[in-house]
């Protein structure tokens, strides 16, 4: 298997210590603070696939500076949390800043993890691989699940203008290369993973949130801001 190397260690390092002003200057558009849409992911992830309390280990895949971990902890209740980047700038701020988690942190460049994972969570990772390391990055995660093992990657939605006008306003996603959900889902199967399901999440933005209880009645439309590939790996 090929060593997957979503994007060179320099490019995240160098915003390790201010991640967060930088994405806000995007997420702001939206009229919420990127928390509202990390917990909104994990609530929904919970409640398409019943994974409550389901599994032992969790990696967080792209955990960046570590910000999403305390919600699947508190939401997925897992017995231990991983933590895997490519930046080691990034993977050093999430162990000061998360140091009370039940976490490990490592990167994707030292191999699979020792022990198989039983769910496997990315958000806004993947428009930041190559296309040609796409599918290297997915064997990996295969190889990191155990058998029947969960699948949730979360994207951004190139379909949404919105997105597209976010995306312009990060420093570190002005130059991604954003990809569809269909073509995601493609590479999924690819890799030997079931889709179970493709929905499209945040259509409304802040000033129309009184909208936002017909969003789970519209999730096989492509209008949202992201999108969520929820796969299994085969196996008992």
């Amino acid at each position: 298997m090929n060593t997957p190397a979503p994007v060179p260690d320099a490019d995240f390092d160098a915003y390790a210590a201010r991640y967060d002003e930088a994405l806000h200057r995007g997420v702001s558009l939206s009229g919420e603070r990127k928390e509202y849409f990390a917990e909104a992911r994990i609530a929904w992830l919970s409640r398409r696939a019943g994974v409550s309390a389901r599994f032992d280990t969790i990696m967080d895949f792209g955990c960046g500076t570590g910000s999403g971990l305390p919600g699947l902890y508190r939401q997925l209740a897992p017995r231990r949390l991983l933590g895997v980047d490519v930046s080691q700038a990034s993977l050093d701020e999430a162990r000061r800043a998360h140091g009370a988690l039940p976490a490990q942190f490592l990167r994707p460049q030292d191999g699979p993890p020792a022990a198989p994972v039983q769910l496997v969570f990315s958000n806004g990772t993947f428009h930041h691989i190559s296309p040609t390391e796409r599918p290297g990055v997915l064997a990996y995660l295969h190889a990191s699940l155990a058998p029947g093992g969960t699948l949730a990657i979360w994207e951004n939605n190139p379909w949404n203008p919105g997105t597209r006008l976010v995306m312009s306003r990060i420093p570190f996603d002005r130059d991604a290369m954003p990809v569809s959900a269909p073509t995601l889902a493609r590479l999924v199967r690819g890799a030997g993973f079931t889709v179970l399901h493709v929905d499209y999440l945040f259509i409304f933005p802040a000033f129309l949130k009184a909208l936002r209880g017909l969003e789970p009645h519209l999730t096989r439309l492509p209008l949202g801001a992201q999108y969520l590939v929820l796969a299994r790996k085969s196996g008992i």
